[in-house]
């Protein structure tokens, strides 16, 4: 649908609302509708004005609240002047891959029309965010922060807190988002970033609590490529949650969160009554960026004395510690009234074990990034509904070794297969001087181990089988290992990629196709009926309307 004025918006907004309004009285779960315009805008995020990627007006774009099973209706208006798509950092889009907004999945929404995303947010708790996924238009803004509630009757195992904010924290560069593109495209690596930011601040984004009171921060690092430090001056930060999972409630006085991760923790308000600044700092680099905000208390006297609180910097030692402490609470129930520890992953038997080694280099005078030596290059046509089609030279299955295999780096478009239903092993291999962040669209994953130095059979003998952190997100230290275990319960094709998204935009993702021959509904969905075509599936027909 072609976007011409506010009145065919609205238009196109009331006949979606008519449409899925049906399907609300008959269903079980709750639908919600939201209806997004992405523009260009003037944004000062570090003082100087630059131009942004702002939804409905917003820098950051609004929060999607929903609750446990909810169906979302995002009706996208792509007002910019080149191709745009949303991904959903964090949401399982469970048998529903189309729907997941990468370019491996779903065709991009053309400038000065829309889609409309149909998501469901099916068994999950927790904190997330969505992005934009396509030509480094993250560097532009268009983020924002998805919450997604227990529903009434399931147990928390917390206190309802006072209050609840979206903390959005990351990197940031002055140069607008073509630019660095341009830079990327032309070979070159981008230069270090000018700022850090918290809700599209480098300073003066403000948390009002009461003296007394508890809070709950969702924090999630959208930035680009660095780990950050978060803190608080005088408060204690308590862990409750990490990406859709319930964690031990550890105190801690300031957390790292590594690039595309999210965490909650709930902060009281049991200092004096003052203004506390908040800090975040960059991770593991040479130069130090930070950027604060402000914890205001209703009855504030002024700013807390005393300086801003410092944090870590380069210690690695300190980061791998408090990494190891994150744990899954057994007894805590998750998105179900059962306890997340009533599914014992350490006693299943793994069927297969994928090692995948990060890697940079050089292909044609040109800097890349692969993954086993493969350096991914997007296809014509998404694979997903190349697949769906049955199109033919799109991509190749096993394009990517299961295995590092020490050559030079290639490019190709890397698809892993993978069985429906198997229990496999990835150990993610670091041997660059970087600290590297792997997300997995689709799936979360047990965080089994990680350690420095080289992986062998043998480091299964340290692996945490009883209460590791499940999650979609995990770090790999420099010149370390992380080993992660998947049950493959969610066909489709699905996005694994490094968060840091230089190294994603040339070349260090791939697709895992975990594949099924049924054709049941229990087991993957159709193509959406109003799924995009492009590239060779052009002119095809999905489904009769």
């Amino acid at each position: 649908m072609r976007r011409g004025s506010g009145s065919t918006m609205l238009l196109a907004t009331l006949l979606c609302l008519a449409i899925y309004s049906t399907v609300v009285v008959v269903a079980d779960d709750p639908y919600r509708f939201f209806t997004w315009n992405v523009t260009y805008g003037d944004i000062w995020p570090l003082g100087v004005r630059q131009q942004g990627i702002l939804i409905n007006g917003q820098f950051p774009g609004p929060d999607i609240y929903s609750q446990t099973n909810d169906n979302l209706i995002i009706n996208v208006y792509n007002s910019l002047d080149e191709p745009f798509l949303i991904s959903w950092d964090g949401i399982q889009n469970r048998r529903n891959s189309y729907e997941d907004g990468v370019l491996g999945t779903t065709c991009p929404i053309p400038p000065g029309q829309n889609f409309t995303y149909i998501l469901q947010v099916k068994d999950q708790i927790g904190s997330f965010f969505y992005f934009p996924s396509l030509g480094f238009q993250k560097a532009g803004g268009g983020f924002g922060g998805i919450r997604i509630y227990s529903r009434p009757l399931i147990p928390v195992p917390f206190p309802t807190p006072a209050g609840d904010y979206t903390v959005l924290i990351g990197d940031w560069y002055q140069a607008n988002h073509t630019t660095l593109r341009q830079t990327l495209d032309n070979g070159h690596r981008l230069p270090f970033p000018d700022g850090v930011l918290i809700n599209g601040r480098g300073s003066g984004a403000t948390f009002n609590v009461q003296q007394g009171k508890t809070y709950r921060l969702r924090i999630s690092n959208v930035g680009l490529q660095n780990s950050l430090n978060f803190r608080i001056q005088g408060h204690k930060l308590t862990l409750v949650e990490v990406e859709g999972t319930h964690t031990l409630q550890t105190v801690y006085s300031s957390l790292d969160v590594h690039v595309g991760q999210s965490y909650s923790v709930l902060v009281t308000a049991d200092q004096p009554p003052n203004d506390y600044p908040i800090v975040i700092s960059t991770r593991f680099t040479s130069q130090i960026l930070t950027g604060t905000g402000n914890l205001h208390y209703s009855n504030s006297g002024g700013l807390a004395p005393g300086p801003l609180p410092g944090g870590p910097t380069i210690q690695i030692d300190w980061s791998l510690n408090q990494a190891r402490s994150i744990r899954q609470n057994l007894t805590a129930s998750g998105p179900r009234p059962n306890p997340q520890g009533s599914y014992h992953y350490g006693l299943i038997n793994t069927t297969r074990t994928i090692r995948l080694q990060n890697s940079a280099g050089q292909v044609n005078d040109k800097q890349r990034y692969a993954v086993n030596s493969v350096s991914y290059i997007p296809a014509d046509t998404p694979l997903k509904i190349a697949d769906y089609f049955k199109i033919g030279g799109v991509f190749r299955v096993g394009s990517v070794p299961d295995n590092p295999t020490g050559g030079g780096i290639y490019l190709d478009t890397s698809v892993l297969g993978a069985d429906y239903r198997a229990f496999i092993e990835i150990v993610f291999e670091n041997t660059e001087d970087i600290v590297q962040s792997w997300h997995l669209n689709g799936y979360f994953f047990f965080v089994v181990g990680m350690d420095g130095g080289t992986w062998s059979p043998a480091s299964r003998d340290q692996y945490n089988l009883r209460d590791a952190i499940f999650r979609s997100t995990t770090q790999v230290y420099p010149n370390s290992w992380t080993a992660i275990y998947i049950a493959l319960d969610n066909a489709g094709m699905w996005n694994l990629r490094s968060e840091y998204w230089a190294r994603q935009y040339l070349g260090q993702q791939l697709y895992l196709r975990v594949y099924t021959t049924s054709t049941s509904l229990r087991d993957e969905y159709p193509i959406p009926k109003n799924a995009l075509l492009c590239g060779r599936a052009q002119g095809r027909r999905t489904r009769p309307l």
